[in-house]
């Protein structure tokens, strides 16, 4: 008859208690399995179980840690994206005022209207002149 590992439990419990940092006795889960009238396959076959879900468990920990230092990563550059976006929206407004001022086509229209609204501004402040006289 094969007796259920005692150190196998122990150290199932601190891998879990490390890992998680739950409080969980393992012990006190197997506890009522461990019994001499029990059939010693079923201990194995919980044993096997039991060790197949500390692996899985620490897996998922391992996961859990790539996807925060990704997620960190990312957040990280997004706000370096963010800064460069904010930068090159204020060039991109810089660069539209100097367009106007060198006389880009956009520019020389909007320029020349207001050009010919002053010029008949100008003329009909002249005309009225003119009629005062």
């Amino acid at each position: 008859m094969t007796k259920f590992n005692p150190l196998l439990i122990a150290r199932n419990h601190f891998l879990i208690h490390k890992m998680q940092k739950v409080s969980i006795n393992l012990f006190i889960i197997i506890k009522p399995f461990i019994d001499m009238n029990q059939d010693p396959s079923k201990m194995i076959v919980l044993e096997e179980k039991i060790i197949g879900l500390l692996n899985k468990l620490k897996e998922n920990h391992l996961s859990i840690n790539k996807y925060k230092d990704s997620n960190e990563s990312l957040t990280d550059q997004n706000k370096i994206l963010k800064k460069k976006l904010l930068n090159l929206e204020e060039e991109n407004k810089s660069l539209k005022i100097a367009n106007n001022l060198l006389g880009s086509k956009e520019g020389n229209l909007i320029t020349k209207n207001k050009i010919k609204s002053i010029i008949k501004e100008v003329d009909s402040c002249i005309n009225l002149i003119t009629d005062i006289k």
